[in-house]
């Protein structure tokens, strides 16, 4: 008895010191977001908008111990229309998402894409950000004015690039542009790139005369002298840029982008409100909403069904827009 009774002490007392950590870990192990694998599509070139929005959103989750090892990879094509099919065909798959906004959904109706996003699963839309106009260091074009004048003599000789295919973000902000300049659409050379990594290349390479593109994309190149901002589309100034809005400059054009998540079909109701429970921890975060205020991007946060009729109603808006634009 002596024998066993320290014995008997001594496993208890293991029991009690060991028996805390113990579901303390498993309690952590399953926070309610930790998707253990997770897989985040970029469907276009590394440095573009939905990049950014994807590698900043992936490394705060991390950051903020929602989650960990999010692979972030890149599959672009077709404006972003390569990697909506990838994931429409991933059916079922709840440990893939895709950044994305309204890029896609203007690529989907310009390239008659086989696959829409009403094939998906919306799980968020994250931010709305302003569009800029933007110049090389050494252009000949200080001002908007100066920028616009030169425009209005020759459009097809001052090609404008943007990062979007026609219908997206970045064509339809130039388009718009042009009309309430009073260049006519149609006379406007606009040269889309697979994103605004390669237009950033083209326009610092002066290869097109200006660009168009998310203020998130042109900031660091903005703020290191690179690029010459000449005005944001969206309906106030951009704060701790030096550069009007569209219509502060007299040209009648209020234009925001938008981005955000969408997963694959089929997923189960665990799986989707398992996404979305991650994307709501991360809004709240505050190393996300410190992102958000880096890189000038609007808190937009909206989930699940509500998502999908804003993605329903933002397709309406493209072809409303590209029939009244005459393209």
């Amino acid at each position: 008895m002596r024998l066993r009774t320290p014995l008997a002490l001594l496993g208890a007392a293991v029991l009690v010191f060991a028996g805390p950590p113990l579901l303390t870990a498993g309690e952590d192990a399953d926070t309610g977001t930790r998707i253990p694998g997770l897989r985040f599509m970029v469907p276009n070139t590394p440095g573009g908008g939905y990049d950014v929005t994807a590698r900043t959103a992936a490394r705060n989750a991390e950051d903020a111990g929602l989650t960990h090892s999010i692979e972030v990879f890149n599959l672009p094509g077709a404006g972003g229309t390569v990697g909506l099919s990838r994931l429409v065909s991933e059916h079922g798959n709840g440990k893939l998402a895709m950044s994305m906004g309204l890029g896609v959904v203007g690529a989907v109706r310009s390239n008659d894409a086989p696959k829409t996003l009403a094939d998906t699963t919306p799980i968020a839309r994250l931010t709305e950000e302003q569009n800029v106009v933007v110049v090389a260091a050494d252009s000949p074009y200080r001002t908007i004015d100066e920028l616009v004048g030169a425009w209005r003599e020759d459009p097809g000789g001052l090609p404008v690039g943007g990062g979007s295919s026609p219908g997206g973000p970045d064509h339809l902000a130039s388009m718009l542009t042009a009309r309430a300049a009073g260049i006519a659409p149609k006379r406007v050379n606009y040269v889309p790139f697979d994103g605004g990594g390669e237009l950033l290349a083209s326009v610092l390479g002066s290869k097109v005369a200006f660009g168009v593109s998310g203020v998130g994309e042109c900031l660091d190149q903005i703020r290191a002298g690179e690029l010459r901002l000449l005005a944001v589309t969206g309906p106030r100034r951009v704060r701790g840029l030096d550069a009007p809005t569209l219509r502060e400059a007299g040209y009648d054009v209020d234009f925001t982008n938008w981005r955000g998540v969408v997963a694959p079909p089929g997923l189960s109701d665990a799986e989707r409100s398992k996404l979305v429970r991650l994307f709501e921890e991360l809004h709240r975060s505050p190393e996300w909403q410190g992102s958000m205020r880096r890189n000038g991007w609007d808190d937009a946060f909206l989930t699940g069904e509500e998502f999908g009729a804003f993605l329903d109603a933002q397709d309406e808006r493209v072809v409303s827009v590209l029939k009244e634009l005459g393209l």
